[in-house]
């Protein structure tokens, strides 16, 4: 009787009728709301989780696999074909100095082969180990080999480098704010009163350009051989032993040091398994006949490139000199090899 009632006075009134299964569902749906986000948030928790399990295992093979790297090439003879201590009659340590600019050594710097390109990109991807000198005794991280690479700034001078504006001197205000690239830090720059324009050479702009970069690789044309001289007697002859390769900043890159400076040195021993490795991209271009292109271990062997001595070893470990001096050294360095070569024969 009492439901009767109800349900006249609802109908009396235009109120709309809600009954207990409407009323279920809609507590469900309430209910049900909270819930669903819970679980979606749990499932993100996850999926996060997940990605950083992913990554820590992915950390954790790169860091094995650069150490199996590290200590495989540690344990390397630096030299690709190393002669019995008991069959060296004699032996000199000789730096040669290498400019790939030159016509020369050109086939070994090709557009988009250049050797300097092939191994930088062997040690970013954890091919090739790289050292800090050409004693081979300290091997340096990827993080360091790209460190290494970045030439010295000073790029853009501050805005008083700059000439005034036309219309002669204009007033100016510095403001600080945060940097467009990475808003947690900030930057800050120079504009004028009177248009608010930024002054050449100071904000964002400025900052990219001051910021150390990468040299590209035909930038990097510098590069320094260490090799070993040594007459075998069980075969007498004079073999030419490379040892090290060093990859060397030019001068004009290296800012206020103003003179060249070593990036990284590598074992030859790694470098020939790394040129044999990628026959594709480690070529000596023959320019007279592109069928007969050579391997670049094949040109070291061939010595198909040019160079000059800088230094042979000495008590005190100087070089031979600079400029003219430097040069005519290094010619007559080359004469008292061969010359002694020439005085084990008699005729």
């Amino acid at each position: 009787m009492k439901k009767l009632i109800v349900l006249g006075l609802a109908g009396l009134m235009g109120l709309p009728l809600v009954t207990e299964a409407q009323r279920r569902n809609t507590n469900n749906r309430r209910t049900a709301t909270p819930a669903r986000t819970q679980q979606n948030v749990s499932a993100e928790q996850e999926r996060q989780r997940q990605a950083d399990l992913e990554r820590q295992q992915q950390e954790q093979q790169q860091s094995a696999a650069a150490q199996q790297l590290r200590e495989t090439s540690l344990a390397a003879n630096p030299s690709a074909r190393p002669i019995a201590p008991s069959d060296v009659m004699f032996k000199k340590t000789v730096w040669r100095a290498i400019d790939l600019r030159e016509k020369q050594n050109q086939p070994m710097f090709s557009n988009g082969r250049q050797i300097s390109k092939l191994i930088v990109e062997a040690v970013k991807r954890g091919e090739l180990q790289a050292y800090t000198n050409d004693s081979l005794a300290t091997p340096i991280s990827i993080a360091t080999f790209s460190e290494n690479l970045r030439q010295s700034s000073n790029i853009i001078g501050p805005a008083q480098d700059f000439p005034p504006a036309a219309g002669g001197n204009r007033k100016t205000k510095t403001i600080t704010e945060k940097d467009p690239w990475d808003p947690s830090k900030t930057i800050t720059r120079t504009v004028y009163e009177d248009t608010g324009e930024e002054v050449p050479g100071t904000g964002a702009a400025a900052a990219v350009a001051a910021e150390a970069s990468e040299l590209l690789p035909n930038q990097l044309y510098r590069m320094e051989l260490k090799e070993d001289v040594v007459f075998d007697k069980k075969r007498s002859r004079l073999y030419h032993d490379p040892q090290a390769l060093t990859l060397m900043m030019p001068s004009k890159f290296t800012g206020s040091l103003g003179i060249e400076k070593t990036i990284a040195s590598f074992k030859f021993s790694d470098l020939v398994k790394l040129f044999r490795a990628h026959p594709e991209e480690a070529i000596w271009f023959n320019s007279q006949n592109n069928a007969q292109h050579k391997n670049l271990a094949d040109a070291f062997d061939l010595w198909l490139f040019s160079s000059y001595i800088t230094k042979v070893s000495n008590p005190t470990g100087d070089p031979l000199g600079n400029g003219k001096n430097g040069l005519l050294a290094a010619q007559q360095a080359m004469e008292d090899l061969i010359e002694w070569e020439y005085s084990l024969w008699s005729y």
